[in-house]
């Protein structure tokens, strides 16, 4: 088989559907994974992570032949680096796998290829990833394009999001930020915008760094509000009938790979620099456990003023609604947390999005509604909005499900 025109690092939650779409292009894909498993999923034509549509464009791509998986890079003439930038020390962003994937490829990279990170990165990794490329390399030095392009999709429509949404595209020198533009012209129908790979890494992480001040403003009101005992649902509503007043929804914390952690990549390379995203960061730590402390505190009353242990539904583990990605989600967060300090207490774990957990027992949802002396939203899941909850229920709400 001759070798594809791209090879995906990466096939998790924003590698696979890239992948997928390129193929869906008629463009041949090598997706490299270093889970036998997920590759073996995605040879089958199949997906291991919920997303709408991308079950059908990959099971396509691998039929007609435009997308297949392997555990090892092969030769190619565009590589995207889209694996995970995980945290090392005290939030200190870690950029070995992206490391670790670039080394992967350098004995098949040639004169004129496109080498191009997606994976959320600190600023100036576009151009430790150039300097480790030329000196194993040195023969390559300014014969190759490299770009970084942050993705900058909402989880639950990727697949739409991947091909209409702007990209931001910045390489080392014009030259590869031209050779990326015009590779991505041939998927994306959003408009490009030129910029440099210090700028493109910046503004991946300004754009995440930016929803989390929004949010902690929210997530403050609300801590506020429940001591002043206003309803901080009503109150937001009312501020932002203001023309140019546009606060976010609380909620019971910041989850996801992006939001929750982008910032962090600021914070830790600027940090009397960053006081308010800092400050953001800890809000909206915070909101999860005082959350949790809520929910001990709702159980104590309970207790006294009935004489036996509540039996209580936390209801959502996801980090938003409606998807099944659990990935630093501050639901999760809040029922480790109610778990460790009550393990004997009686609870109903509900999470519509998944079929089950290494972790946690789940319950259905009408179950653990009609059987919960306390009802916990956690996530503001569609299911939950259609519950119909009885008087005697004690409910917490850090979602907005009922407002």
């Amino acid at each position: 088989m001759k070798n594809p025109e791209v090879v995906m690092i990466g096939l998790g939650y924003i590698g696979l559907p890239t992948a997928a779409l390129i193929a869906q292009n008629k463009v041949e894909v090598f997706g490299v994974d270093i889970n036998p498993k997920v590759v073996e999923t995605v040879n089958k034509g199949e997906i291991h992570i919920v997303e709408p549509e991308l079950d059908q464009a990959v099971a396509k791509a691998v039929e007609n032949g435009f997308l297949r998986a392997g555990t090892n890079p092969v030769a190619s003439d565009t590589y995207i680096i889209v694996v995970p930038t995980p945290f090392k020390g005290k939030n200190e962003p870690d950029i070995s796998f992206v490391e670790s994937a670039t080394r992967g490829i350098l004995p098949l990279l040639k004169e004129g290829d496109l080498y191009i990170i997606e994976s959320t990165s600190p600023i100036g990794t576009t151009e430790k990833m150039r300097d480790l490329i030329y000196e194993a390399r040195p023969e390559l030095k300014d014969k190759i394009y490299m770009a970084y392009c942050p993705e900058r999709v909402l989880p639950g429509n990727v697949m739409y999001e991947l091909v209409h949404n702007d990209r931001v595209i910045g390489g080392i020198d014009d030259e590869s930020t031209n050779k990326a533009l015009a590779f991505y012209k041939r998927f994306v129908n959003g408009e490009l915008h030129r910029t440099n790979s210090r700028t493109a890494e910046m503004c991946k992480l300004v754009e995440n760094s930016s929803r989390d001040v929004q949010i902690a403003f929210a997530n403050e009101l609300s801590l506020i509000c429940d001591k002043a005992d206003i309803n901080v649902w009503e109150l937001i509503n009312l501020a932002n009938k203001h023309p140019r007043v546009n606060i976010l929804q609380p909620g019971s914390g910041v989850g996801g790979h992006c939001i929750a952690v982008d910032p962090y990549f600021i914070v830790s390379d600027y940090p009397m620099e960053s006081q308010i995203i800092g400050t953001a960061r800890n809000v909206n730590n915070y909101k999860s456990f005082w959350c949790a402390e809520k929910i001990q505190n709702a159980k104590l009353k309970f207790e006294l003023e009935n004489r036996r242990k509540p039996k209580v539904a936390l209801m959502g583990l996801a980090f938003k609604p409606n998807i099944d990605d659990l990935r630093e989600s501050p639901a999760k967060y809040i029922v480790n947390k109610v778990l460790q300090n009550d393990s004997n207490g009686d609870y109903f774990i509900v999470e519509p999005n998944i079929e089950k957990h290494n972790v946690f027992k789940l319950t259905g949802v009408n179950e653990a509604a009609e059987n919960a002396d306390i009802i916990v939203f956690l996530v503001a899941h569609e299911e939950f909005k259609k519950i119909e909850l009885s008087s005697d229920k004690l409910v917490l709400d850090f979602c907005g499900v009922i407002k």
